[in-house]
């Protein structure tokens, strides 16, 4: 397959500063004031004065090399401000880089963000045409996807609308929908697709694949790692602008899950920073327990593992009921269960303002592998959220153990089931 995207040594800085006022004479002033070393007059009041980083650069990709291939579905993760979407803008030609070399070798479809290249006082059939001319299409070409793209972005009764009145959803709907079906040598999809609904998400990965099955090149940046590894072949890692991993989406996905949590069987929760909900009820802290209630990173399948917890109850919430739940997945992203105490017929009442508790996961059927949990807190009556901390704890599945000294590979599945067999010589002899 030929080479259809070549990137090397590609830099991207930009520089930090007091951003200029829009008018000369403003820039003058602001200027003038600076020399003669008095506060910014154009500041708002309560307004922090950041003009003390003139000329302090940040680099937002550094030496990247990167090659893709005809029909290779690119999937592109990394943490917020890792430089993912710089990268995008850069192949799409929103913005020039610092320096380095793109090359890049047929026609570029990219939704990068919500209503990318739509003008919002033209309608939904204009938006369209414009965007399809934009791409080098025809007019004849566009007609005759028309009735294709309407009827998968879902918005058929508002086409002659104004896009201005679109809802995020919509303008995603039609965007991605003229973006996939114009014919792009080259498709490019940001994040956005995270503010559609469940079903058009999974129209949207569908068509995704379809475009790679016609020999069409496909970059997909996402959070979402089930989706990653189910839509692309190859994928890359970035972290603080440069590429920390290259190879197949599953290694990809696996080097940046171990690497962006810690693996930790006992963690301090009181400042942990990947939570969110309203705080009636918090964690304080975890931990994770074998049989004998000692902390613990390793089991194997069949072992029992206890899931400890501490939480602190605000005086309002003290003697109430509450809801709780434990979410556990495994590396590549995917949801195994949510298991929330209601369904044991557990219910958790009549609080003090701490209170420990914990749950047993009994003969843990899971193949190898490392598994991630998240822990949540909400009301009982309502849809509230509490508390809601995310990959706190994890833990690995090993091979061996008392059910099984055989290696197990990791993709044979999640769970392992054993179930009883028996054979038949005398009985059905005819199927």
């Amino acid at each position: 397959m030929s080479v259809v995207i070549s990137v090397e040594s590609l830099c991207k800085s930009y520089r930090l500063g007091t951003i200029n006022t829009g008018t000369f004479r403003g820039d003058v002033h602001r200027w003038w004031a600076k020399l003669r070393g008095q506060p910014d007059p154009h500041l708002k009041i309560g307004e922090k004065d950041h003009g003390n980083r003139d000329g302090e650069t940040i680099w937002a990709l550094n030496d990247v090399n990167l090659e893709v291939k005809q029909g290779e579905v690119l999937g592109i993760i990394g943490k917020n401000g890792a430089g993912k979407s710089t990268l995008l803008k850069i192949l799409s030609r929103v913005t020039a880089p610092t320096s380095g070399e793109v090359k890049v070798k047929g026609r570029i479809a990219s939704l990068l963000e919500v209503g990318t290249g739509f003008h919002p006082e033209l309608t939904g059939r204009e938006n369209i045409y414009l965007n399809g001319v934009i791409l080098g299409m025809k007019k004849a070409e566009i007609a005759r996807k028309f009735d294709e793209i309407v009827d998968f972005s879902g918005v058929e009764q508002f086409i002659d609308t104004p896009v201005k009145r679109y809802s995020s959803g919509m303008y995603v709907r039609l965007a991605f929908a003229v973006a996939a079906h114009l014919d792009p040598e080259i498709l490019v999809v940001d994040e956005v697709l995270a503010v559609g609904d469940a079903e058009f998400q999974k129209k949207c990965l569908g068509k995704m694949g379809d475009v790679a099955h016609a020999g069409r090149t496909v970059l997909f940046v996402s959070h979402n790692m089930a989706a990653i590894t189910q839509l692309c072949t190859q994928g890359i890692l970035f972290n603080s602008g440069t590429t920390k991993a290259i190879g197949t989406a599953d290694d990809v996905v696996r080097e940046y899950l171990t690497v962006s949590h810690t693996k930790k069987h006992k963690i301090n929760l009181v400042n942990y920073k990947e939570r969110h909900g309203s705080g009636e009820v918090v964690f304080e802290s975890a931990s994770i327990q074998n049989d004998l209630h000692d902390g613990c990173r390793d089991f194997s399948i069949g072992d029992d593992i206890c899931i400890v917890i501490s939480i602190k109850v605000c005086s309002q919430y003290v003697n109430k009921k509450i809801k709780l739940a434990v979410e556990l997945r495994c590396s590549d992203g995917l949801n195994i269960c949510n298991m929330i105490d209601v369904d044991s017929n557990f219910r958790i009442e009549y609080l003090q303002e701490r209170e420990t508790l914990s749950l047993t996961l009994s003969d843990i059927r899971l193949y190898p592998d490392t598994y991630f949990i998240s822990l949540w807190a909400g009301s009982i009556t309502s849809t509230d959220t509490f508390d809601h901390v995310v990959d706190c704890l994890s833990f690995d599945i090993v091979d061996g153990g008392k059910l099984t000294s055989r290696h197990l590979p990791r993709r044979a599945g999640i769970l392992f089931i054993t179930p009883e067999w028996k054979m038949h010589r005398d009985e059905y002899q005819g199927i």
